[in-house]
């Protein structure tokens, strides 16, 4: 009776348990494995990781005229923020703030 008692005691503890064991064991088998994930996506990786490279040479790229390097007003212009854009929304700030 005792041995009956105890698993009424613990049904729920047992059920989950029952439960997180059939889960995980159908996502090891189920699953497709980190190599098939790989093959699959290796062209976006790729494409990313030679976007990244793009950026940090464009960054990193000095100018031989003026203080700012080459590359950065592209990136403020891929950015969405050029210089002009940045000054005439200063301005109208200050002239709000006048008013």
């Amino acid at each position: 009776m005792e041995i009956q008692e105890n698993l009424v005691k613990y049904k729920y503890h047992i059920i989950f348990t029952l439960i997180t064991s059939l889960i995980l064991a159908s996502l090891l088998f189920l699953a497709p494995s980190f190599f098939t994930i790989l093959a699959y996506f290796w062209p976006l990786l790729l494409s990313t990781a030679l976007f990244l490279a793009a950026v940090v040479i464009f960054g990193n790229t000095t100018s031989t005229s003026g203080d700012k390097a080459a590359g950065e007003g592209l990136l403020d212009y891929v950015a969405g923020q050029p210089e002009h854009a940045v000054e005439s929304f200063k301005l109208e700030g200050e002239e709000l703030k006048t008013k």
